[in-house]
């Protein structure tokens, strides 16, 4: 130690009598540490969904004999290199809607869009489009003409975790008001959500009646008869909703809790809850 300190104070003397750039040097000199600048993960290119959809909707409403419609201009401004189709005057039903229905980003600026188009007649069509991004992920082309490909795989459903059936009672009756006042303007929808929860109706009411159908629950509790205070349960709830159009199906997931002896909405739930009741 003693050696070392020696051998520090002569390179500083060394450094002063060889001059000031000397000393500057001998004393910023020393063990360096590199700290390497972080790395930034190159941008990611926005889906180009709506940009494949647009195209395949124009390229089927265009022909290539005319190709000065505004359908046939649009179609050539996404895709200056792709062709139109060429068909026969009234061959094919009006096409209805045009809906992208997934996107692959198959390797660095190329992607693959499923769109599917869905004609008067119940027809339904699936076509993938190849689409490059630019290196900034901002801007698109379509690089060749759509392929008919077999529409996206139905996949399967999991189990429902809403295994036990909820007999009439206070639960069943709290969650048919709550809708009710939630749907079809039956009375305020605070009186049945507990304290610090906000929610509001739809308005303007779209149903004139609420009818409730079933009840379901992941928690043993919900089926109880009496509403023991502090217990939280999951329930979905089917329902049949009446307008001046007709009578429509619906289902709702809810979080409620026991108080005072009653059953209060904590959270509409907008996907599925796990067991344990929490977010899907």
């Amino acid at each position: 130690m003693r050696r070392r300190v020696h051998l520090t104070r002569l390179a500083a003397w060394t450094a002063i009598a060889a001059g000031p750039i000397a000393l500057c040097i001998a004393v910023t000199s020393g063990p360096t540490t590199v700290q390497a600048a972080p790395v930034r993960p190159a941008a990611q290119s926005a889906d180009p969904a709506g940009l494949a959809q647009l195209f395949v909707d124009a390229w089927l409403r265009s022909s290539t004999d005319d190709d000065t419609t505004a359908q046939a201009r649009l179609a050539q401004s996404l895709a200056p290199d792709v062709e139109l189709p060429d068909p026969v005057e009234d061959a094919h039903p009006h096409l209805e809607s045009v809906t992208a229905v997934r996107s692959a980003h198959r390797s660095g600026d190329v992607w693959s869009v499923t769109v599917a188009a869905q004609y008067a007649d119940g027809r339904l069509r699936n076509y993938a489009v190849p689409v490059v991004a630019d290196r900034a992920g901002g801007a698109f082309t379509v690089t060749g003409v759509p392929a008919m490909v077999a529409g996206p795989a139905r996949a399967e459903a999991p189990r429902s975790p809403y295994r036990v059936a909820v007999p009439e009672g206070d639960l069943s009756s709290s969650v048919g008001e709550f809708l009710s006042a939630y749907l079809a303007g039956a009375g305020e929808v605070d009186r049945y959500l507990a304290p610090g929860v906000a929610l509001s109706a739809v308005t303007p009411a779209p149903f004139g009646r609420v009818t409730v159908q079933q009840v379901r629950a992941i928690e043993k509790a919900a089926a109880a008869s009496k509403a023991v205070d502090g217990t939280a349960v999951h329930v979905v709830v089917q329902v049949e909703a009446r307008d001046r159009d007709g009578l429509w199906p619906l289902a709702y997931e809810l979080a409620l809790t026991a108080r005072s002896g009653r059953w209060e909405v904590t959270r509409l739930e907008s996907g599925s809850p796990n067991q344990d009741g929490g977010q899907s």
